[in-house]
């Protein structure tokens, strides 16, 4: 039975009130701690590249093949392993994914030769393939959506923040201790946050948090629906427009993971450590964007929704103008500081893209939905921008192939025109009353 509150006198939080603002942190800090420690496996190994170049003799097109298939495999698994998710439950999901690439990680440290590393990094693709998508939807679920673009875009900064911890301090390990135990120090920090993550955060308290505020929820099921049907990941133009463009412009962030590390030794004449050192300075910068970035799209979008994609459709301009000019430079301070402008743009897409998949797919399936945008950025992004870079460096040299990768913006800005235009019509598709509620008359 209820007891009444006499007037005047402020009832004291409850438990779970207290508990309600903080565990929606503790279920982001250690979702992206995972996905810190998940590109740190992945992107260590442009820090050993000269090290395996040297021992092993591996050509460029080799070195971009060991990057390419981590990111291929995600993006091929990235969907059905995401519908897992969100079918078997995503905390467990989380916890056997980030095993699996840790453990794989170790077996990195033990490879023989090129076959053996390219099969444990195989592994790693595995174990990391739904990690992104999954990991969002469960941020995601216990916030606001009004935030949507921020924490997305400040989630996937992680992906940047990963790269530059597993550059960096793989190149000092490498150096120092070889660059076998640069594999195994990360594979150690995996395993040890998968399990303070079991220990933590279970579904439970995930639905006992869930947020349901009615901004921007997305599509309503249709009477009798428990989940949303699968083929409304693809019901709309406007979302297949945000999982191309968004793909295509991850394919520079790809080649910039890939490739400043060995740009620096080569075209500055770094040795690899201090080439990693200043590569990852340039990859913190691209996690840096990805966060101011999505605090923009979400401060546009209050009053005019359809605004984030024209905040998309700028920060991929600008990553074209800053560095296309940058990579057609010679080296030096000049060329150094338009990169870093280039660089702070280069991934500002993915919030933006990110809350518009969340807008035009349902909350039951939004896992296997980011999985999807995460397939199109995995295969033509982050898979394809390392090894088309890698390809074209062994014909033309790695300085001459550093200049074509912005000009995929060119296509990435097209697309994202194209999602600008159709957006309206999409959510007409989705829900008609929503056009009407919304301000200035732009749909929600």
């Amino acid at each position: 039975m209820a007891l009444p509150i006499s007037a005047g006198v402020v009832a004291p939080a409850s438990p779970l009130s207290r508990v309600s603002r903080v565990f929606p942190w503790v279920v982001f800090t250690l979702t992206f701690g995972l996905l810190l420690s998940d590109y740190m496996s992945r992107q260590v190994l442009s820090a050993v590249f000269p090290f395996l170049k040297e021992e092993w003799g591996l050509t460029d097109t080799q070195l971009g093949s060991l990057t390419s298939i981590v990111a291929l495999t995600v993006g091929i698994l990235a969907v059905p392993l995401s519908l897992v998710g969100d079918r078997w439950g995503r905390v467990r999901a989380i916890v056997v994914m980030a095993v699996v690439w840790s453990l794989a990680t170790l077996g990195c440290a033990l490879a023989a030769g090129y076959g053996h590393l390219l099969a444990s990094r195989l592994l790693i693709g595995v174990g990391e393939a739904a990690y992104g998508s999954v990991g969002l939807a469960v941020v995601l679920a216990v916030f606001s959506a009004k935030r949507r673009a921020s924490l997305t875009g400040a989630f996937m900064a992680a992906g940047s923040f990963g790269s530059v911890l597993g550059v960096a301090l793989g190149g000092v390990l490498a150096t120092h201790f070889g660059w076998r135990w640069a594999f195994a120090v990360m594979g150690i920090f995996g395993l040890v946050l998968a399990g303070l993550y079991w220990a933590m955060i279970n579904e439970r308290k995930l639905t006992a948090h869930k947020i349901d505020d009615g901004v921007e929820s997305g599509p309503s099921l249709a009477a009798g629906e428990q989940r949303a049907r699968l083929a409304t990941l693809f019901s709309t133009p406007a979302v297949v427009f945000a999982y191309l463009g968004g793909g295509l412009q991850l394919f520079i962030t790809g080649s910039l993971f890939a490739w400043l590390p060995s740009y620096f030794n080569r075209a500055y004449d770094m040795a690899p450590d201090r080439a990693a050192k200043v590569a990852a300075l340039y990859i913190l910068i691209i996690g840096a964007g990805m966060v101011v970035c999505g605090m923009i799209t979400d401060r546009v979008g209050q009053t005019r929704p359809v605004g984030k994609w024209t905040v998309a459709i700028v920060f991929g301009a600008l990553t074209l103008a800053f560095l296309g000019a940058g990579f057609a430079m010679q080296p030096g301070g000049p060329q150094k500081l338009l990169l870093a402008v280039g660089c702070f743009f280069a991934a500002g897409t993915t919030g933006p893209t990110g809350a518009m998949v969340a807008r035009l797919t349902h909350e039951s399936i939004r896992a296997t939905a980011f999985g999807t945008l995460t397939f199109f950025n995995n295969v033509l992004g982050l898979a394809a921008g390392s090894l088309v870079t890698g390809i074209l460096a062994d014909r033309f040299g790695l300085e001459t192939a550093m200049r074509y990768v912005p000009l995929v913006a060119v296509v990435a800005v097209v697309l994202l025109i194209a999602g600008r235009q159709t957006y309206p019509s999409s959510i007409r598709r989705l829900e008609p009353a929503t056009v009407a509620d919304a301000p200035n008359g732009d749909p929600a």
